[in-house]
């Protein structure tokens, strides 16, 4: 189980690296969109290949980010009823859930998805658009996301094992800190990008945590 327990630490590790660089992207999504929207109405001019940037990191940022959001332990969770169970119920729902459901989906995804970029990077498939990109870029990204999220299942499943056989703690227990959208306007303050863009994704977060403008 130790073992077991800093292969664990290790694919952590790994998705946390990936995440906090795809944290990024969405930064470069929103100059890239910006710069297209300003050509576009004040210039009269756009470009294909720009716009399907934008699609391609997406895609990046979605699928790079899957197993980073759940090694967060910040997926979607119904819990009307399981949040009424013990810590070891939910321990065990949760180990069916990524045996059953989450393992067998990511693999067979990641299987199927395989050939499709095998074939779009044999065939240098092109976007059919005028001044379109390669595909095979963007094909990649589907197995590889998946990859991780492979990984990622896996290294929850150890820690939820080890949690259920006492020698870990409760992997359901979110760390205290700042959320996402803190975490990616202290970036860009600390490395002093574009300072107004941390400004409008702190207040996207105040947004969302008292939309009604409450006093806290």
């Amino acid at each position: 189980m130790n073992f077991l327990l800093q292969l664990s630490r290790l694919i952590d590790r790994i998705n946390e690296a990936v995440g906090r660089a795809a944290i990024w992207l969405i930064l470069v999504v929103v100059l890239i969109s910006a710069g297209n929207a300003v050509s576009r109405f004040a210039f009269n001019m756009s470009s294909n290949a720009m716009l399907e940037v934008q699609w391609y990191l997406f895609s990046a940022i979605f699928l790079a980010c899957a197993a980073y959001v759940l090694k967060k332990n910040e997926h979607i969770r119904i819990d009307v009823i399981a949040g009424r169970f013990s810590e070891r119920a939910q321990n065990w729902i949760d180990v069916f859930g990524i045996l059953v459901f989450l393992l067998p989906m990511a693999v067979l995804i990641a299987y199927l998805s395989w050939p499709v970029f095998m074939n779009a990077w044999h065939s240098g498939e092109v976007s059919a658009n005028a001044g379109g990109l390669i595909r095979w870029p963007v094909r990649l990204l589907l197995p590889l996301g998946f990859a991780l999220l492979i990984l990622q299942a896996v290294s929850e499943l150890i820690k939820r094992v080890a949690f259920l056989a006492g020698i870990a703690p409760n992997p359901l227990k979110k760390a205290a800190g700042p959320s996402a959208e803190e975490e990616l306007a202290a970036e860009i303050r600390k490395h002093q990008v574009a300072p107004e863009v941390a400004d409008i994704v702190h207040m996207n977060h105040e947004m969302i945590e008292n939309p009604q403008g409450e006093q806290k």
